[in-house]
């Protein structure tokens, strides 16, 4: 791990205990275990800081999704991918994923942060609201619009499936954040909630 690579990751562990707006810069360096002029040489502030653990947690996402072949944030892309998987397919594909998001160390540790920040730092807020709303929802939006287009699913508006299948997998998330024992079962739950949304809107039968 190279030194910026270090600064970005202890800052992103102190950013999730104490709070973005509670870390110094020179508390940074201090456990990265360089002095703060070091530190100046990678990153002019805190908010660049802050910017790079946002850019490195994007890419990190887009290696892994790449891994089960999706782009990740090209609806257009990803809904060809879906629409021609089977069953068993796509719920292997939104496991993975789920659990990609509760343990990849970097995407918990931001849960966090933005969770502590989101009732004081308003632009923060902002992209708790982002990151964890808005985007998903657009995105599953684009892509359900998609596959009704091409009669791969059944539904009239897009934007309420998106609601529909995402709210319970961020709920079941957010659950497992506060309670890791609950995993288990939230896998159980999980697993039947992508096959019931399928049953719903497709004319999907049995399993591959």
């Amino acid at each position: 791990m190279t030194t910026k690579e270090r600064i970005i990751d202890c800052a992103l562990t102190l950013f999730a205990t104490k709070g973005y707006g509670d870390v110094y810069v020179g508390e940074i360096a201090d456990a990265v275990g360089i002095k703060a002029p070091s530190l100046y040489k990678h990153f002019k502030n805190k908010q660049e800081i802050f910017d790079a653990l946002i850019e490195t947690m994007s890419e990190r996402y887009a290696d892994q999704a790449a891994t089960i072949g999706l782009q990740g944030s090209d609806a257009e892309k990803d809904a060809a991918i879906y629409g021609s998987i089977s069953e068993d397919a796509l719920v292997q594909m939104g496991t993975g994923l789920f659990l990609y998001f509760l343990h990849d160390t970097y995407m918990a540790r931001f849960r966090k942060v933005l969770t502590l920040e989101q009732f004081k730092n308003s632009e923060l807020s902002k992209l708790y609201t982002k990151q964890f709303f808005e985007d998903p929802i657009e995105y599953q939006s684009q892509m359900f619009a998609m596959l009704i287009k091409g009669k791969k699913l059944k539904g009239s508006d897009p934007r309420l499936m998106a609601l529909e299948f995402y709210s319970p997998i961020y709920m079941l998330l957010m659950v497992c954040d506060r309670d890791p024992s609950y995993e288990k079962e939230a896998m159980k739950i999980l697993e039947k909630h992508i096959r019931e949304f399928i049953s719903s809107h497709t004319k999907r039968k049995g399993k591959a």
